[in-house]
């Protein structure tokens, strides 16, 4: 289904009439005003991850790399989504604005291991080299079920045509070890050359999901090229797309997993390791904690947590987790200890939420967290 027939449909106007009235005001010299409307939006939504009331589809302009880094640069239709900031409590939604032109999206990655970054990467919009007004510089860290963690943003284009999307990401602030130690330490500069135009937009498609699955627990499948499927449960990200920043599945990392619990509907999981990477002279062992999304397993980054060990009733450690990058582990939060005996019991507390925002069917999960503990 044309998102834009079905949306002016909702709201009353036969599609057939609209771009007839659209066409008299263009020659009577007045602009078509943008007919962009946000999508139903599921009223009884459970504090977790819910199936939207539609999926989009998502295509891709380009990709371009530079030493280590890479960059995609996706686009969709323009479309609401709740930013998440320190310096405020809760979330905020932003609404779709009548100038929106499309929404735009960069997938940062490195190139030998295809982790995804959190980067906080700056971007500026040329046409014929000159820099124009987009309404974004700075893109929102955000998590879609269909696109999984990747920065992006509305924007307004001046009108249809060519343009450049050059993009400087880096360095990486994270702690990094493993196949990441000592690189990403500098700042890369990539640049994407994209035609814009409202045909190829409104040509996306749109389905609505059945009333009755709108709003159950689960995800729509991550996004791939071509896919018109409309199933449950993860995708494999096939078809050309850039990484979503899924984890490594849990079971191929090395050490002794001590559970996986779910806590603000986020899975945290805690994995116990003697590499040698981890640990300094002072410390023996190395505590690894992943936060991931249920279901297509996309790590949650930008979120402190903390960890408290107990042994026999009393607390032997309370300290915050680093959030760090691995060759192995990916992303994740981690800290080392000078030693672990069974029987000890580890608590891990998220103190502030993903400070990341939320697309549809993510803004209500990730929130509140209690505290999950673990036995040695």
């Amino acid at each position: 289904m044309n998102r834009r027939r079905y949306l002016r449909g909702v709201a009353g106007v036969g599609a057939v009439g609209a771009a007839g009235l659209a066409g008299c005001l263009e020659r009577l010299g007045f602009e078509e005003e943008s007919a962009w409307a946000n999508p139903p939006l599921v009223e009884d939504r459970p504090d977790a991850v819910y199936l939207p009331a539609s999926r989009e589809e998502m295509a891709m302009y380009g990709t371009a790399t530079d030493g280590d880094y890479a960059v995609a640069l996706s686009y969709t239709f323009p479309h609401r989504f709740w930013t998440v900031e320190a310096t405020t409590e809760g979330k905020r939604l932003v609404e779709v604005d009548t100038d929106d032109s499309l929404h735009l999206m960069l997938t940062v990655w490195d190139r030998e291991t295809d982790t995804v970054l959190p980067v906080d990467p700056v971007i500026e919009v040329l046409e014929d080299g000159s820099p124009v007004d987009a309404g974004i510089s700075s893109p929102w860290p955000m998590i879609s079920q269909r696109m999984g963690f990747h920065y992006g943003d509305n924007i307004r284009l001046p009108g249809e045509g060519e343009y450049t999307a050059r993009v400087r990401a880096g360095p990486v602030s994270l702690e990094r070890t493993g196949a990441f130690e000592g690189r990403l330490e500098s700042a890369a500069t990539l640049e994407v050359d994209f035609e814009y135009s409202r045909s190829a937009i409104n040509g996306l498609s749109f389905q609505t999901i059945d009333e009755e699955r709108r709003g159950n627990r689960g995800a729509l499948p991550l996004m791939s090229h071509g896919d018109g499927g409309d199933s449950d449960g993860a995708g494999d990200g096939s078809g050309g797309m850039p990484p979503m920043g899924q984890g490594p599945p849990i079971d191929d990392l090395p050490g002794e997993s001590l559970g996986t619990e779910r806590s603000g509907d986020a899975a945290i999981t805690a994995i116990r390791t003697g590499a040698e990477r981890f640990v300094g002279s002072d410390s023996s062992e190395y505590l690894a904690v992943a936060l991931r999304t249920p279901y297509h397993g996309i790590s949650l980054p930008l979120t402190s947590l903390s960890a408290t060990l107990e042994r026999d009733g009393s607390v032997r450690l309370e300290e915050r987790l680093t959030e760090t990058l691995d060759g192995e582990f990916g992303h994740h939060y981690g800290l080392a200890v000078d030693d672990l005996a069974a029987g000890d019991r580890l608590r891990v507390t998220v103190d502030s939420p993903p400070q990341v925002s939320r697309h549809d069917g993510y803004e209500t999960a990730f929130f509140e967290f209690e505290d999950v503990a673990y036995t040695v």
